[in-house]
């Protein structure tokens, strides 16, 4: 972690006044820019008055050469500044995580918040003090959800996880491409949209526009009404009908058809996330890779001619630009004396006709690049932490030195867990850590799947379906009760344990919404019948009655517990796991705390 601490420092240094340079210099070019228009004004003005017009003249020109120059000149600079403090952001980002300070971020994720999904409202996945708000610098559209999907929808196949965990390290290694391939969608001024529509519309293409007699009539319609026109204006042997009648049969083309308007205006509403998907593609086809996961992307980046795909991107944010031009005052008559519209349709159909199709994987690749070097942030920050060890056969999760990667001071425990005494059996008082062990392992479990590196020093697991209840609350919109609410997740996770998929659970204080004695008895079933189908899970309670499980069971559930000490009236907790059922309480002792006298609860 120091050694990031260093790299990020040294870096956001260097851009710090890589930026501060740039400014003075957009400064000072700004100043000349104004003295070069001045004086120009002033020396042409006085040519003119000493009757040197000619003189003038090449002032006048000079000036005008001069500034656009400038202009140009500018203009690039502003784009090197906006890139360098896009940097300086993004290096500024990521001390603020290894500082703890990640929680002030504005994208949380809140958006993917689903209280039906099997375990990520539990787990902390999206909302505020979350994973995605913690590790998240995607910035499309579709790599927002490529994360969210990572975190939400492990892949099955244990080949998947492993050729990512092999691109998320290769990726963690080259901090200064991974940062400027994510400064390249910062660049962008406006949130990017679904790319969904302009997917679909590349997809599919019209023909007509391609066909020969079309492009033969487009082409030459044109240049022989422009020429009737010149030889109208500057000769008097060929007759204004000439040219009038060619522009009313543009004219009348250019009203055949009215839904070229609407695509031509979808292309333009996308020009800014067309320049960035671009961009973002020419820095990853133009980096070698040696993990067979980035490889593997790379091979689809290319057109049916076998052209890149960036290459094509930008081909298709060029037509952008001239689509561009139908907002200018002088428009109409350029549309009509070129067929400009039929012109754009027919690059635009030719695009689609060669690279329609491959638009889509080509997002889905930057997408997926998002999301894995959100992931690699982890490995990145955090070298000492361990990559987990994806089981082929077995069932055991095994984790050493494990500890919470959300809780910056977080109390590391052993836990070992395998198909034989697949449950555990968490007790402990109000406090001690029950809940947030049950969630240290159900995340980094999440991390383990996603190809991230967790939590812990050693941690081995197979490929499990996690199932949680732990956050159950009211759905008043549903009329449903919380103690109904919890029992529906608890059947979603039994019908789960009775197929032939392999499942972990966690419940934290199940039945908590029923008396002592159906508590204690339901919970008992419960955990009896998921220790029967196989599943793996762990169960936290105050119940300690249900420690007698461990020996009716034979130790296919086992016993752990949590403990408190008290020290000059102060309650401590030490956060380590201990096996064996608990032998502490607190309660009494909280309740003293908040001013109520135990004498009166006695009586």
């Amino acid at each position: 972690m120091l050694e990031s601490k260093e790299q990020y420092e040294k870096r956001k240094t260097y851009y710090s006044r890589r930026l501060e340079k740039l400014t003075q210099t957009i400064n000072r070019l700004s100043n000349v820019r104004l003295v070069t228009f001045l004086a120009g004004c002033v020396l042409a003005v006085f040519f003119y008055m000493t009757q040197r017009s000619s003189l003038g003249w090449g002032i006048v020109i000079l000036t005008l050469v001069s500034f656009a120059g400038l202009v140009l000149w500018h203009q690039k600079l502003r784009t090197q500044q906006n890139y360098m403090r896009v940097l300086y952001e993004n290096h500024d980002q990521a001390l603020k995580r290894l500082e703890g300070e990640w929680k002030s971020f504005p994208d949380n994720g809140e958006d993917f918040r689903d209280p039906t999904h099997p375990y990520s409202e539990d787990l902390d996945l999206f909302g505020t003090g979350s994973l995605f708000q913690w590790i998240n610098v995607a910035k499309t559209f579709r790599g927002r959800e490529k994360l969210k999907e990572a975190l939400t929808e492990p892949p099955i196949g244990i080949e998947t996880i492993l050729k990512k965990q092999a691109a998320i390290k290769e990726l963690a290694r080259n901090l200064a491409w991974r940062q400027r391939f994510l400064a390249e969608a910062r660049l962008t001024k406006r949130p990017l949209n679904s790319p969904e529509p302009i997917i679909e519309w590349a997809k599919t293409y019209d023909p007509n526009y391609l066909r020969l007699r079309v492009l033969i009539l487009t082409r030459a319609l044109p240049i022989i009404t422009s020429a009737f026109l010149l030889c109208y204006l500057l000769t008097a042997r060929v007759s204004f009908w000439f040219p009038l009648t060619g522009l009313l049969v543009q004219t009348i083309i250019l009203l055949v058809g009215k839904g070229r308007g609407k695509v031509l205006n979808a292309v333009y509403t996308y020009k800014d996330s067309i320049k960035i998907y671009e961009k973002m593609l020419e820095r990853f086809e133009k980096r070698t890779f040696q993990a067979e996961h980035l490889q593997a992307l790379k091979k689809g980046l290319y057109n049916r001619d076998g052209k890149t795909a960036f290459e094509q991107i930008r081909k298709l944010a060029s037509l952008a630009e001239l689509i561009a031009n139908r907002s200018n005052a002088m428009f109409l008559i350029i549309n009509i004396l070129t067929l400009w519209d039929i012109q754009c349709m027919i690059a635009l159909e030719s695009w689609k006709e060669k690279s329609g199709r491959s638009l889509g994987y080509w997002v889905e690749t930057l997408a997926e690049l998002e999301a894995l070097a959100s992931l690699a942030i982890i490995p990145r920050d955090h070298p000492d932490w361990g990559t987990p060890d994806i089981s082929r056969e077995n069932r055991d999760i095994v984790a050493s030195k494990m500890g919470h990667p959300l809780l910056r001071e977080s109390v590391c425990n052993d836990l070992s867990m395998t198909k034989g005494s697949g449950i555990l059996l968490i007790t402990g008082s109000n406090m001690s850590g029950k809940s947030t062990l049950l969630r240290t392992m159900g995340i980094n479990l999440v991390l383990a799947y996603a190809g991230a590196s967790v939590c812990a020093q050693r941690f081995s697991c197979s490929v499990l379906r996690i199932y949680t209840c732990m956050r159950v609350s009211d759905n008043l919109g549903e009329n449903i009760s919380s103690f109904y609410a919890e029992l529906l997740r608890i059947k979603e996770i039994v019908s789960a344990s009775k197929t032939e998929e392999k499942i972990f659970f966690l419940l934290d204080e199940i039945f908590k919404g029923t008396n002592s004695q159906d508590r204690h008895a339901g919970a008992k079933v419960l955990i009896r019948q998921l220790s029967k189908v196989g599943a793996m899970g762990m169960v936290s309670t105050h119940d300690l009655e249900l420690g007698d499980l461990e020996r009716e069971s034979d130790r296919r559930i086992r016993n752990y517990h949590f403990r408190e000490y008290y020290k000059n009236d102060q309650i401590y907790f030490d956060y380590k796991l201990r096996s064996g059922i608990s032998t502490t309480r607190n309660a009494m002792y909280l309740i003293k705390m908040a001013g109520i006298e135990v004498d009166d609860l006695d009586n």
